[in-house]
């Protein structure tokens, strides 16, 4: 799975650290707080801490809520985001990507009401399922060691729908 903090820190390591961090009450009120609600318990699963990131540029923004949990060798990762990101992560959503080889396969159906791409790796049982929130907002659910239904299982776990709300609320 890709290291999202990692590749945060390397995008951003020219940034101002005040710029990214600010004061203690300025992280109290970020804007990827209203999404951590939604990053809920997942029984039989061992969460770790909700994390989020929040920046504003000129003309741009991005907002993102994560989380990761754990089951055995079985790993998930939850991440809400918002802003020019999700609008790139979208464009396999957006085109109706559907592909099915030996190794693997991708498709887009609507699940749900929502636009929905999954994606998945037979080899090592991975993947990622990518929930449309609107044009600007996803909902991902990145996975190793689970089947490919499973995880869509434990994807519809998360309240989609509510998530979407609170991504179209400014």
């Amino acid at each position: 799975m890709i290291n999202r903090r990692r590749a945060m820190a390397v995008a951003f390591a020219g940034l101002p650290a005040a710029w990214l961090i600010g004061s203690s009450a300025a992280r109290a009120d970020q804007a990827f707080q209203r999404f951590i609600p939604f990053l809920i318990d997942v029984e039989g699963w061992q969460g770790k801490k909700p994390e989020g990131f929040a920046m504003e540029t000129s003309g741009t923004n991005m907002i993102t809520a994560t989380r990761e949990y754990q089951r055995g060798p079985a790993h998930l990762q939850v991440q809400v985001m918002t802003g020019a990101a999700a609008q790139g992560a979208l464009a396999a959503t957006r085109a109706g990507i559907n592909i099915e080889t030996s190794d693997g396969r991708m498709n887009t159906s609507t699940i749900d009401g929502m636009q929905v791409t999954r994606s998945y790796t037979t080899k090592d049982q991975s993947g990622a399922i990518l929930v449309a929130l609107g044009t600007s907002g996803l909902f991902s659910v990145s996975f190793k060691g689970l089947g490919y239904d499973d995880a869509l299982a434990l994807a519809k776990k998360f309240d989609w729908k509510a998530i979407q709300a609170a991504a179209q609320a400014k």
